[in-house]
């Protein structure tokens, strides 16, 4: 297991995308300056739509440039399309990431795409990448979306999730990155799935997983992938979006519960987490009507409790 864990924060992508209120532009902002500020070193800041599809995500390219200006932090987006990636990089995003559904039934009422069409869209934007000046070229993610489970056509042969990471692979994405849509993963098959895909693309092709908390195991799900090597994952602050599917529950995981884990475990994050906790005051005041989840920031920190402290604990136990 990596002892330094890169929490990557997507609330301000897939969390906004998922609730019908819009979050004012000044207020994300602010939002993704303070998380920024209290140690978080990746942001999923938008993704390049089109407004009559996601009017939240409108000013997305507005919130790129923002984020350019902090230093330190990695400005990652989600396009659809190539268009969308000619956007990005006019924008400045240091990181790209295509969706990818491992379902095509999914893929073509979600991108209305078949698995060649993106295929091929891959091929185009990473084409579009290697024309772009060296040190100016974003790192190039294809995510494997409903990769545990689809909720229209149920469990996905494993052969046709292999194959597809291959080709995006093949295609010029950089890596490939699991994403558990639906919230169908558990434990074992989070571990079988990292296995596998890692046996036909590589290890250092696979470092990251998006997962859901829709049924409770998000937590467990992500130690699972940290045994099996993996080094960043995905987050919400306050859990906001990710489409929950079972009512009551939140969809993506809360950042602030994922963080206190890891740090409970004597993991490095980089992240300050009572500064994060804070953070939370700007959700709550942007968005009063949305609900937000999260155990750690209801329970508050154990007395006495700093990564410092846990850390020197852990090694004076070994």
């Amino acid at each position: 297991m990596h002892t330094e864990i890169l929490v990557s924060e997507v609330g301000p992508r897939d969390g906004l995308q998922s609730i019908g209120q819009i979050m004012p532009t000044e207020q994300k902002k602010a939002w993704i300056a303070a998380e920024a500020a209290a140690g978080v070193r990746e942001i999923e800041v938008g993704s390049f739509v089109p407004p009559k599809l996601l009017p939240q995500m409108a000013d997305t390219s507005e919130i790129v440039s923002f984020a350019r200006t902090i230093p330190g932090l990695t400005v990652a987006v989600l396009v659809p399309n190539l268009r969308g990636a000619q956007a990005a990089i006019e924008a400045g995003a240091h990181k790209i990431t295509l969706p990818l559904s491992v379902s095509e039934s999914h893929s073509l009422a979600n991108l209305r795409r078949t698995h060649d069409q993106i295929i091929e869209e891959s091929r185009a934007i990473a084409a579009l990448i290697a024309e772009q000046p060296e040190d100016q070229r974003p790192h190039f993610e294809g995510s494997l979306s409903t990769v545990f489970g689809c909720t229209l056509e149920g469990a996905i042969p494993l052969p046709q999730i292999l194959r597809l990471a291959e080709r995006l692979m093949d295609a010029g994405c950089d890596e490939v990155g699991l994403s558990d849509t639906t919230g169908y993963a558990d434990p074992r098959a989070v571990r079988e799935m990292i296995k596998a895909v890692r046996g036909v693309v590589g290890e250092d092709a696979l470092t990251g997983i998006h997962l859901h908390n829709t049924r409770g195991l998000g937590l467990a799900n992500v130690l699972a992938a940290l045994e099996e090597g993996l080094n960043t994952v995905d987050s919400s602050l306050g859990g906001i979006g990710g489409c929950p599917f079972a009512p009551g529950a939140s969809g993506n995981i809360v950042t602030e519960d994922l963080v206190f884990m890891l740090q409970a475990m004597g993991l490095k994050t980089g992240i300050d987490l009572p500064r994060l906790l804070e953070v939370r005051k700007i959700i709550e005041q942007a968005l009063s009507e949305e609900p937000l989840y999260g155990f750690t920031p209801d329970a508050g920190l154990p007395l006495g409790f700093t990564p410092e402290t846990v850390t020197s604990a852990k090694e004076a136990a070994e």
